[in-house]
């Protein structure tokens, strides 16, 4: 098979017939696999993990999972958006275990706009800062919000994928993006002192 350099180049057909030849044993069409899902799959888990290290460790083992986890897949249902979940589900889960910090996310809700996030409204934030900046911006949010930002925006997520993977109603997860966006906002204008004193204090 011939290796193709980005996602988009593998058709839902020629992915149906890699994952079938996976599933048959094949080790050449499992590494065609990971060459093609791999180089995302660890920007993602980079943008939802604290250091470059989690990261890879967290794509071997995402891989680990989708093998493992391969049968269960609905063929119906687009690939990417499974592997999404797979590696949403792993970040979230290592996150939680590790307890980096306690999220207090519902202390001040009530005095948010319920206005609706819009995608746009990120990508403004990466033209005016970099993608590295935001990036750097984002390791600084905390846990949730960042998971938050990562799975609308980057693994473009519904709100129902998003409640289901961070274990919260799916009517919060609006709220619970805007003011993951406006704590980014501050960090990247440099006014993320608030976010500093409460990881240190263990509250956020």
């Amino acid at each position: 098979m011939e290796r193709r350099k980005a996602t988009g180049e593998m058709s839902a057909a020629e992915i149906a017939e890699v994952l079938t030849q996976v599933r048959a044993g094949d080790a050449d069409a499992w590494g065609e696999l990971y060459r093609m899902y791999g180089p995302a799959i660890f920007r993602f888990c980079r943008r939802a993990l604290p250091t470059r290290e989690d990261a890879e460790d967290a794509t071997t083992e995402v891989f680990m999972k989708v093998r493992q986890k391969l049968g269960t897949y609905d063929s119906s249902r687009p690939f990417t958006a499974w592997l999404y979940k797979v590696a949403s589900n792993h970040c979230w889960d290592t996150l939680r275990r590790r307890r980096i910090r306690q999220d207090l996310e519902t202390g001040d809700l009530e005095t948010l706009p319920l206005e609706h996030p819009d995608p746009s409204q990120l990508e403004r934030l990466q033209a005016e800062h970099g993608s590295k900046e935001v990036r750097n911006g984002l390791q600084k949010l905390p846990d949730r919000a960042r998971m938050a930002l990562v799975l609308r925006y980057f693994a473009e997520m519904s709100y129902d994928e998003i409640a289901d993977t961070l274990g919260v109603r799916r009517a919060f997860v609006g709220v619970l993006l805007l003011r993951a966006r406006h704590q980014l906002r501050d960090v990247l204008a440099g006014n993320d002192a608030p976010l500093i004193r409460g990881a240190a204090g263990g509250k956020v």
